[in-house]
């Protein structure tokens, strides 16, 4: 199967499927990496409250001389801002940063019809994670604050304010908590994923639950980029570690994040770039490395770079 373009999420929407993670960028530097994946040809931009740049994304897209309608945002409230006073605050302030409104028509469906239109509302906006901060991880006050959070992020899609919404680095028995309550599923769980860190049990509940995976630091915060497997597997193929990490997230069922401030490393892993490469492989070719690289998940315990939510209760 050739890689999608775009993931399916609720409501009509189409996600692109390749994205650029803006975790610990700022300033100039973080305006310059939205517009330099933009112009390469990403169509996806990732950011969050707690990333403190989504002013920049904001200048980044306008910078790029790509109509907003034509950019797919995420953000995030983070665990600073979760409860229910808190998580509108939060929502209000990402709207007004990343110079946001509501759709004409007032539609979660609806999706601004020029560059002249009023901005877009946001994409997809995420409960950050499952607890809250400052807070013990076996206290119930954290499944309360998910709760008054996601009727939050609820309120603002029945406004149009966000398209879809979703939540990230929850685990099944978060999402199994959240179903239970939701009156608006999920539309994305964006958690670590690649090769190492492979999460096979939660991408399979998700699966069988309709809730599309996003995968975020798909280089292992970097580590994996210079893996020797990783560099083996690539070279065997013909392309660079980046790009057949991504091949394996996106042919796992996972749309990807990779996040850089380097142009010519951004438009390394650019969706073009990437289905050239993934045409270049071959069918057979391409199996052989999905193969090399799913055979990292088996040869030692699971190596996460990230945050672990596995202790908030």
């Amino acid at each position: 199967m050739p890689l999608p373009a775009t993931i399916p999420l609720p409501g009509g929407l189409a996600m692109p499927a390749v994205g650029l993670g803006t975790f610990k960028s700022r300033g100039q530097e973080a305006a310059g990496a939205v517009a330099a994946a933009l112009t390469a040809g990403f169509r996806h931009i990732d950011t969050a409250s707690i990333y403190k740049n989504e002013s920049e994304v904001a200048a980044g897209i306008a910078a790029s001389g790509v109509p907003r309608h034509e950019v797919f945002v995420t953000s995030k409230v983070s665990p600073y801002q979760m409860g229910s006073e808190a998580a509108i605050a939060a929502c209000e302030a990402s709207l007004a940063a990343l110079q946001c409104t509501q759709s004409s028509s007032g539609s979660s469906g609806s999706r601004a019809g020029s560059s002249t239109a009023a901005p877009a509302p946001i994409d997809l906006m995420l409960v950050h994670w499952p607890g809250v901060a400052k807070t013990p991880a076996d206290s119930p006050a954290n499944a309360a604050a998910r709760q008054q959070t996601w009727r939050v992020l609820e309120s603002f899609h029945r406004r149009g304010l966000f398209r879809a919404i979703g939540v990230s680095n929850f685990e099944v028995r978060h999402l199994e908590e959240l179903l239970s309550y939701a009156e608006v599923a999920p539309a994305t769980n964006q958690v670590e994923i690649h090769p190492r860190y492979q999460q096979r049990q939660l991408r399979a509940y998700c699966a069988e639950h309709g809730i599309p995976v996003v995968a975020y630091s798909p280089f292992g915060g970097g580590v994996l980029l210079d893996d020797p497997a990783v560099a083996a597997a690539a070279a065997a193929a013909g392309v660079s570690p980046a790009q057949a990490l991504l091949l394996w997230g996106l042919h796992r069922g996972a749309a990807v994040l990779p996040k850089s401030v380097r142009s010519e490393r951004i438009a390394e892993v650019a969706p073009a770039e990437l289905a050239a490469a993934e045409a270049a492989l071959g069918e057979a070719g391409l199996a052989r490395l999905l193969a090399a690289l799913d055979a990292l998940g088996e040869e030692e315990a699971p190596v996460k770079y990230c945050w672990d939510p596995s202790g908030i209760a």
